[in-house]
């Protein structure tokens, strides 16, 4: 018995012995780095980088991107080796920044990953390519905020979106061009769970935001205006008052052609509200124009058009 325990005992001593030896022969998986991360664990002086890219290098320095740990590594990947093989003399690889937009976008989100950014993979910005670099610049930014490629948010947008920026050239506009508004005064270019990347849950309580007069509840409620204030509105600009879509008396006529009495041309006219009235010399059969269809419009009567709160006021007359 005793003979048998220790050749146990020592068949479990040598098992044991040989256990970091087998350890040693087999190469665990090192974990995965990430972009932001304390795996760049060799980080570079940017001084050093200075040497070549001075005015990249200095623009950094201005924005929080230059007190990460990780220095010009965080971003750039084989940063250390290119400066490695700078130092000797050599030809090395460069430190390179993703040009693909979803890896440049994912370099950027491992950092920039609250707030409305983490809809950013919901967006409509997301699903056509753009990339974070498109619109922000590390090292060259030209905006006292958010290191924009351009001076204003506007300015930014504007590069992709050529027909929005012509309507704010209109008469009629928010005051964008005097400054005091831009594109980021209502939309959020980063956040894709709302519907045109607005910073509210519907148009009309975006508008609202501002326009508080507007949102009732009244006791005679118009329904486009309740609907959608885009119905009328072009938020971004028009050549008529009031950002309206047309003017008026068309815009109404949009919805209200029929039944109304309040006709503009044709031979169904109705002398309801005013006769009928042609040209000087006009030949026989000549279409005709209701005559309050000439520098008038329905608001002449129908003053409160968003809602009423008067007992007598079903039709909007007051």
């Amino acid at each position: 018995m005793r003979r048998a325990a220790m050749v146990v005992a020592c068949a479990a001593a040598a098992f044991l012995v040989s256990l970091p030896s087998a350890r040693a022969g087999r190469q665990e998986p090192e974990p995965s780095a990430s972009p932001g991360t304390a795996a760049h664990a060799e980080a570079v002086d940017p001084s050093q980088c200075m040497a070549c890219h001075e005015a990249p290098v200095r623009g950094a320095q201005h924005t929080p991107h230059a007190a990460l740990p990780g220095s010009c590594t965080t971003c750039h990947a084989g940063a250390a080796e290119h400066m490695s093989a700078k130092v000797e003399g050599k030809e090395g690889p460069g430190p390179a920044f993703p040009k693909n937009a979803d890896a440049a976008n994912a370099t950027c989100l491992s950092c920039h990953e609250k707030d409305s950014k983490a809809n950013w993979h919901m967006g409509v910005h997301d699903r056509r390519k753009v990339s974070c670099t498109s619109c922000h610049s590390v090292h060259a930014s030209k905006s006292k905020t958010a290191l924009l490629n351009q001076k204003t948010d506007s300015e930014t947008c504007f590069a992709c979106h050529k027909s929005e920026r012509a309507k704010t050239l209109r008469t009629s506009h928010h005051p964008m061009r005097e400054g005091k508004m831009g594109c980021a005064s209502c939309h959020d270019p980063h956040d894709g769970s709302r519907p045109k990347l607005l910073k509210a849950e519907s148009t009309n309580e975006l508008c609202y935001s501002c326009h508080a007069e507007k949102r009732g509840p009244f006791l005679f409620e118009h329904a486009p205006v309740r609907e959608d204030c885009a119905s009328c509105h072009d938020p971004h600009g028009s050549n008529h008052k009031r950002l309206l879509a047309q003017k008026l008396p068309n815009l109404c006529w949009n919805c209200h052609l029929t039944g109304s009495g309040h006709f503009g041309s044709g031979d169904n006219l109705s002398t309801e509200h005013g006769a009928r009235v042609a040209p000087p010399g006009a030949p026989s059969g000549f279409p005709t124009a209701n005559s309050r269809f000439i520098e008038k419009s329905c608001k002449n009567c129908h003053m409160n058009i968003h809602g009423s709160n008067s007992p007598s006021g079903a039709y909007f007359v007051r």
